[in-house]
């Protein structure tokens, strides 16, 4: 293909991700999000977790430049707010007390997923700011065309939130809670790097696992079975049958993920007297981990550390990977040094009203989550973290 577009792209909306071909959209830049690759958007297409009668209707926007596809982003129609982590249900409610209406809105996301990545898909030869700026058009002018209340991008990258702002966008920080790895070569390493108490939790949690006498094992690739597919499924429903949640995914899901994504998953499973008892389901891509479903058959101490956390930063830590994102919420991820870091998200609303309230609650909030992960973090179990914030003055000269 051409190094450079040699004209405005042009924009193109399908509505079904098998309306581009698989090569074509995986080829465009997208260094650590697996949540964006072809064999993901159409396991969810077609396990039918999006689609009709799911409030996720998908749309998806391709800038090509002539029959070349330079770019492209997944929109999905929005009937509701579930399953977006990126909460504005009380933006919904203040417009239906107004008489107007919030949905359908416009949203650029991936299904169920709280996990910052790339949302402007630009092939690596072609010119960035052409490229994505005519998908950032497009996408207003999907929104205003078929009269949404708004457009919404959830965790985009640092710089891509910075770009939609510039054009025009409001700004939303919020938080979670990441692992770093800081060059450690083994376990020892990171639990050396917490202060004393909470490496003699961690240690006594996990020796509480040792001592079940159950085998926990890291499962990835070719090495994945159906038995253990079909296993975290039944483990996902049993956590969400226990939080009283929504179940959002299905067992077709799981199986189509083994399917086409299996070189990016990577299973936690744990094994009492040959049964699996619990597990975790986790997305390897590049340098970058990410925690999604956990669940477990029988209650066991210390079992969801182990697999959640404790097992996969060993593994990310053999691996030599640079991050671990264990998914939203959750201060207890805190407790055990992962430290607070900003996700963005970018809204543009039509009715001018509606904007200004929302501009004006953002502003506060920003000032909020601000304060907040300076706190976590001044607090941080993490020695190195911690001591990004001892006032200068108070070192010794």
């Amino acid at each position: 293909m051409n190094p450079e577009p040699s004209c405005t792209p042009s924009v193109e909306v399908h509505e079904s991700i098998h309306d581009v071909p698989a090569a074509a959209w995986d080829a465009l830049s997208n260094r650590v999000n697996p949540f964006f690759e072809h064999a993901f958007l159409a396991a969810a297409e077609d396990s039918g977790i999006v689609g009709e009668g799911t409030g996720w209707i998908p749309r998806y926007l391709v800038a090509r430049d002539g029959a070349d596809v330079v770019g492209a982003t997944p929109l999905f129609l929005k009937y509701d707010s579930y399953g977006e982590f990126i909460f504005d249900w009380s933006w919904a409610d203040a417009y239906r007390r107004a008489g107007l209406p919030y949905y359908p809105k416009a949203l650029v996301a991936a299904p169920f997923t709280p996990v910052t990545g790339e949302r402007l898909l630009v092939h690596p030869n072609a010119n960035f700011g052409a490229v994505a700026g005519r998908l950032v058009d497009g996408l207003f002018e999907f929104a205003q065309s078929h009269d949404l209340s708004g457009l919404h991008v959830l965790f985009p990258t640092a710089s891509e939130h910075t770009l939609l702002v510039e054009r025009g966008m409001l700004s939303r920080v919020t938080h979670q809670f990441h692992w770093e790895n800081e060059g450690y070569e083994t376990f020892a390493d990171y639990t050396a790097a917490l202060r004393s108490k909470k490496r003699k939790q961690v240690l006594r949690e996990r020796a509480e696992v040792a001592d079940l006498g159950v085998e926990v094992e890291v499962v990835c690739g070719d090495d994945i079975r159906d038995e253990h597919l079909d296993a975290m499924w039944r483990f996902y429903v049993d956590t969400i049958s226990r939080k009283w949640s929504q179940a959002y995914l299905n067992a077709s899901f799981f199986r189509l993920l083994g399917e086409r994504c299996r070189s990016r998953l990577v299973l936690v499973t744990v094994r009492d007297g040959g049964r699996l008892i619990a597990g975790t389901l986790n997305f390897r891509k590049g340098s970058h981990l990410y925690g999604r479903y956990w669940g477990a058959a029988v209650d066991r101490p210390c079992l969801h550390f182990e697999c959640c956390f404790y097992r996969l930063i060993e593994y990310a830590i053999d691996e030599g990977l640079a991050l671990f994102e264990a998914g939203a919420q959750g201060e207890h991820k805190f407790l055990r040094g992962f430290v607070a870091r900003p996700t963005y998200s970018t809204h543009w609303l039509a009715h001018p009203g509606g904007a200004r309230a929302v501009e004006e609650f953002l502003d506060h909030e920003r000032d909020h989550t601000r304060t907040v992960m300076e706190h976590y973090n001044r607090m941080s179990p993490l020695k190195s973290e911690r001591a990004r914030y001892v006032d200068d003055a108070s070192q010794p000269r």
